[in-house]
């Protein structure tokens, strides 16, 4: 089987599972499945070492490689998985320049033994002082694996974003030149991939003339860069513009799309995610696949998937055929892809395990060290046991227990016709027969005799407090709360509590207190025991029959012809201005537009604007009557709502 390479930009190792088709299944393992690699390396992981979840590291038939930020959150990193049924790497390092350490260990990377190193690492003077290589190699750009047959470098190259980075960039631009070109001087063979940040030619980019315009630059002046201009000097078929660099004479890499797609337009593999410019296709070719001419032979394809989404970016792949020539000879590629002795002619020798495992693999951090993914646990086949039982003893042992079995089931279906009312005691009586014939029984060992059952007694249970549930809980606030009607209306709690007649106490002397008492009730009998007092004095009726009117002359307070009435109709409206969605401006599509805010520094800087939410078109400006994305544009303190 061909063996293919993946590099992309993530944008966040998380990322692609809010996109299809990585949600359905959201698994690292599905997604190298998806993507039919067994290499994959990404950029832009976006983690430190204490974001690393098992999902990540303990993927079923996966090894993989980190290089992470030391000091930025959420900035940069690097990983490379290996598929471990297809390829193993015998070195593997962090960094570009070699002066890091593996873990658990205080020896550079450089100054490891001959058979232990990589190589290829800069010589005192080849990288400038401008920048420490501590510096360079701090910020997780970089992992480095060493196959039999190449050696694999994935890179994330620092974007061009102000001024303050530029010679950071540069410093570490050299670094990789350097580093390329020395292995390839040792006689290894180097694979290079990943996000390098850096436009070859003016057929990977869009929009290049009108951006050259308003830089008033030209086409040389743009290629000839410092990122561009080593860019050029690196890959075969470079635009080097004058006399090439000292010790850039010769070019050692070759950019594999381009050669199987030497004329294809608008083979992008970025776009800005601020303008919608994917659907227009609007962007640039900055992700790359490399090799070194010893092995560019050996491919058989090399792609862009600018159909997958889940990042800004898209993933690049490069195919190696199942045989190569290597030496003159046919060989399959596992036998060159995994140490000695593990595949011959393409069969495998011995299983991969643990052992394999290299110093700098993320599964030997010790949060996932001698872990086993739970899948493994249920699928792995158990280990033979040498013990095999005899079959005579076997056999009688299954005799013997069939016929204790057949006891015990007829006893228990005696057990179970036992009417409820039985008591305890003989329940507990045939437990104990039950337990006697197992115990007791000739084929099966002797066990320990169980110690005896305390019975149950005939006193009920100490009751224990129930928990409330939250219907409970609602019922007892409500006969908490005081007595009455409940409050009807916002402006209701602001008025004050009308004086409660006396009259209302007449109930509770009678004991009924779960009801309101009736004042017109009990004054229209007075003959009734709540309505006759006899020990009241003689003014005292006079009192009572004053209440009575009030009671039914006054009208209630709902229907008071002073109190405001309230229009919910009216109110929801009134909240709809002051708390609805603001009306956007439609575009010239008739479609509502999307509101942004500026962030170019001057005087607009902050202010929002309204523009048509279409993807930029294939011309990268604003078009008029096309598909694609009109030239509305509406400042948000313009606009009132109406227009």
């Amino acid at each position: 089987m061909p063996l293919r390479i993946t590099t992309w930009n993530v944008n966040g190792i998380r990322n692609p599972f809010g996109y299809q088709p990585w949600r359905e299944n959201r698994t690292f393992q599905a997604m190298f499945d998806t993507l039919e690699a067994d290499i994959v390396v990404m950029q832009e992981t976006k983690i430190q070492r204490k974001d690393l979840r098992d999902d990540m590291v303990l993927v079923p038939g996966w090894d993989v490689y980190f290089s992470l930020p030391k000091h930025k959150k959420g900035y940069s990193g690097v990983a490379i998985y290996t598929r471990s049924s297809k390829c193993c790497p015998i070195r593997a390092e962090e960094g570009i320049t070699g002066v890091l350490c593996s873990p658990n260990s205080s020896t550079k990377f450089r100054d490891l033994a001959a058979d232990q190193q990589i190589g290829g690492y800069p010589a005192p003077g080849q990288l400038s002082d401008s920048v420490d290589e501590q510096t360079l190699d701090s910020e997780g750009r970089c992992v480095i694996l060493e196959f039999p047959a190449f050696v694999l470098i994935g890179l994330y190259s620092p974007a061009t974003r102000d001024e303050t980075r530029t010679e950071f960039r540069q410093a570490y631009i050299d670094a990789i030149d350097i580093r390329v070109r020395n292995l390839i001087a040792l006689g290894k063979q180097v694979f290079l991939c990943g996000d390098l940040n850096i436009i070859r030619s003016e057929m990977d980019t869009a929009g290049l003339a009108e951006r050259l315009r308003k830089e008033a630059m030209t086409l040389d002046d743009f290629f000839s860069t410092p990122s561009r201009r080593f860019f050029n000097h690196l890959v075969f078929g470079g635009r080097v513009i004058g006399e090439r660099d000292e010790g850039r004479e010769e070019t050692v890499l070759w950019d594999l799309c381009r050669e199987y797609h030497s004329t294809r337009a608008g083979m992008y593999t970025c776009w800005e995610t601020r303008k919608n410019a994917r659907p227009g296709n609007f962007g640039s070719r900055i992700d790359y696949v490399l090799c070194s001419s010893g092995i560019k032979d050996w491919f058989i394809d090399a792609n862009i998937q600018e159909g997958l989404l889940g990042s800004d970016h898209c993933p690049v792949y490069a195919t190696i055929a199942d045989t190569v020539s290597l030496n003159g000879a046919k060989v399959h590629i596992e036998d060159i892809m995994n140490p000695a002795g593990m595949f011959k002619g393409g069969q495998r020798q011995r299983e991969w395990t643990p052992k394999d495992l290299l110093p700098t693999s993320a599964k030997l951090i010790p949060e996932f060290d001698r872990r086993r993914n739970i899948r493994d646990m249920f699928f792995k086949k158990p280990a033979p046991s040498n013990s095999k039982p005899s079959p005579t003893t076997s056999q009688e042992t299954i005799t013997a227990t069939d016929s204790t079995l057949c006891e015990v089931n007829s006893k228990v279906r005696k057990a179970s016709v036992v009417p409820l009312s039985s008591s305890s005691a003989q329940m507990t009586v045939l437990m104990t027969d039950i337990d006697t014939s197992l115990s007791t029984d000739a084929s099966i060992p002797p066990q320990k005799p169980h110690p005896p059952k305390r019975q149950a007694e005939a006193s009920t249970p100490p009751s224990r407090p129930q928990k409330k549930g939250k219907v409970a809980l609602k019922r007892e606030t409500s006969a908490k709360s005081t007595p009455g009607l409940s409050q009807r209306s916002l402006k209701g709690f602001f008025k004050p509590k009308t004086p409660t007649p006396d009259i209302d106490l007449i109930g509770e002397a009678d004991g009924n207190t779960d009801t309101i008492a009736d004042p017109n009730k009990h004054l229209a009998e007075p003959g009734s025991k709540h309505g006759h007092q006899p020990n009241k004095p003689t003014g005292e009726p006079f009192k009572e029959n004053h209440i009575a009117a009030t009671a039914e002359e006054s009208p209630k307070p709902e229907s008071s012809s002073t109190e405001t009435v309230f229009d919910p109709i009216q109110a929801k409206e009134s909240w709809s201005k002051l708390l609805g969605k603001r009306v956007v401006p439609r575009c010239e599509h008739g479609e509502d537009c999307q509101m942004l805010v500026t962030k170019k520094a001057g005087v607009n800087c902050g202010r929002s604007f309204f523009m048509c939410a279409r993807p930029l078109g294939p011309s990268g400006d604003k078009e008029q009557g096309t598909e694609f994305r009109c030239r509305t544009f509406i400042w948000s303190s313009d606009w009132n709502g109406r227009q």
